[in-house]
């Protein structure tokens, strides 16, 4: 009897809304629909006693629930905690993340039958410790993360299927020189790709994890704030349900402002209430600041790419923030050319994801993929040491930045002194040179040297650094046979045992509709 092959399943895991993506019989992706019948979940949990809601119903309750809220927990990937309590207990961000995830896993199998084999999402500036979070998240919902892919890489997959690079035949169209500018809900990313054959390649990436709509909102929140302060000296934002109301309010004036040059905002606190017009330009100078945050990424991973505008053949918008027509203004403005809108801003990274996730089931049945992803690393890689003249932590760097992955990089540093029983290595994650500046990635210890090293041993660190953005760290101790390949322990991740405890109770707390 013939089994059936799993789905290609690929999840667009976003601050703000989530979305779930297959591939069809006919190996087109298509977006599966959740339970309320909509393509994009809101990544917001409620937390109601023994109750977990998760999506628009939850939205619904920021307006008189809200302190038993979490919305935007993928800003806080990478730490212990989510930043207030719920119901008067704290939850790691994983958990929070694996309910979202585990609503679309059921929404998704009442749809396509039961499967477990994803490949999830997650922003191209992520470090390593908010990807082992992603991938912590997905074991909490109960799914097999085959793997992780970029965002902006997922959306230009999407946009190299749908111009014809992965034809049965093998013929493709002429090679593009692609820029993704991908502006979420809370996170964004550029990446410039060169898709040809069938081959997609990163050439560089940059982005800001705690930029995107959600700051957007938050100035109209503050305007709207102020003028309420102005008027009868009480803030609004203090009480949190009016915060919740307000928050809401403002996200829908924003997208009104997409379509029309002006919109009102009313607010009610405290027996007062006032109505506060807002135009598309007055939106427009409160958040210009964020917009060019936005052009100077852009600018510098052009560069970063040694590329000039004249080398673009597209620019792939991605992200239900790119409407905000104040971005097309200012790429046009910037490159000369006009942004191109040809797949959905909030789809194509979930139907990247799900090709991306064919193309694995595709290696693993031992068939020949439809097409190759090439990608590089958003930050460099590197360990704490020492500097001879200063006695002060330096960064020392394995892998720059850019890097193309999978790449092996290796430093010899020595011991301090004699009879050094041990080694502690410390990863860290950026650009500076002090380590203080940089992401603490995790560490490793080796313990038990073998008596009677003398100083100044050396010892072999190398970095294995796999496509998705995921490390091993192997360190040797030359002249021994010392040899020990490390999984990171890393301060703010959670243990084996605790995702186990964290899967079975999400299990046993399904997210419900209120």
């Amino acid at each position: 009897m013939n089994q059936v092959p799993p789905p290609a399943v690929g999840i667009d895991l976003g601050t703000t809304f989530s979305a779930v993506a297959r591939l069809d019989d006919l190996g087109r992706p298509e977006t599966l629909i959740n339970a309320e019948g909509d393509k994009t979940t809101p990544s917001v949990v409620l937390v109601d006693g023994n109750e977990v809601v998760i999506g628009k119903e939850a939205v619904k309750a920021m307006a008189t629930d809200m302190i038993a809220i979490a919305e935007c927990a993928k800003r806080d990937l990478g730490h212990r905690m989510f930043h207030k309590q719920l119901g008067g207990r704290q939850y790691p961000p994983e958990a929070l993340q694996g309910w979202i995830l585990n609503k679309l896993r059921l929404d998704s199998q009442a749809q396509i039958g039961d499967y477990s084999k994803v490949v999830v999402t997650v922003p191209a500036y992520f470090d390593e410790v908010r990807r082992k979070a992603t991938q912590d998240a997905g074991y909490i919902a109960g799914f097999e993360v085959m793997d992780i892919i970029n965002e902006p890489t997922a959306a230009a997959v999407a946009f190299g299927f749908q111009q014809g690079y992965m034809q049965p035949d093998g013929s493709t169209p002429k090679e593009k020189k692609i820029l993704v500018y991908d502006l979420g809900g809370g996170t964004f990313d550029v990446t410039v790709m060169q898709i040809g054959g069938r081959e997609f390649v990163a050439l560089a990436t940059d982005g800001d994890v705690r930029l995107g709509g959600r700051d957007w909102d938050q100035r109209l929140v503050d305007y709207v704030a102020e003028d309420f302060i102005r008027k009868f000296s009480l803030d609004p934002r203090e009480e949190p349900n009016t915060l919740g109301r307000l928050l809401r309010e403002c996200e829908d004036a924003k997208r009104t402002l997409s379509a029309r040059k002006k919109t009102t905002i009313a607010c009610d606190y405290q027996g007062h209430s006032m109505r506060c017009d807002v135009s598309r330009d007055q939106f427009h100078q409160m958040t210009q600041d964020l917009l060019d945050r936005t052009a100077f990424t852009t600018r510098q991973t052009l560069k970063a790419a040694n590329l000039t505008w004249d080398d673009i053949d597209r620019i792939l918008l991605v992200g239900g923030s790119t409407r905000m027509p104040a971005v097309s203004e200012m790429l046009e403005k910037l490159s000369g050319k006009a942004p191109d809108r040809s797949v959905s801003p909030d789809e194509a990274v979930a139907h990247g994801a799900a090709l991306h996730a064919s193309l694995l089931l595709s290696r693993f049945a031992g068939q020949s993929p439809a097409f190759r992803i090439k990608n590089v690393n958003s930050h460099s890689l590197g360990v704490v040491a020492t500097d001879r003249e200063t006695k002060r932590p330096r960064t020392a760097v394995l892998i720059p930045r850019n890097t193309p992955l999978p790449c092996a990089a290796k430093r010899i540093f020595k011991t301090q002194k004699a009879n050094q029983r041990s080694i502690l290595v410390q990863i860290v994650e950026g650009e500076s040179g002090s380590p203080e500046d940089c992401s603490q990635v995790g560490k490793c210890s080796v313990r038990d040297l073998p008596a009677g090293l003398p100083a100044q041993t050396p010892i072999e660190v190398r970095f294995h650094y796999a496509a998705n953005g995921r490390l091993t760290v192997i360190v040797r101790v030359e002249g021994t046979e010392t040899e020990l390949k490390h999984e990171i322990t890393r301060e703010n991740s959670l243990s084996q045992q605790q995702l186990n405890s964290w899967r079975e109770y999400v299990s046993q707390v399904p997210p419900t509709a209120k």
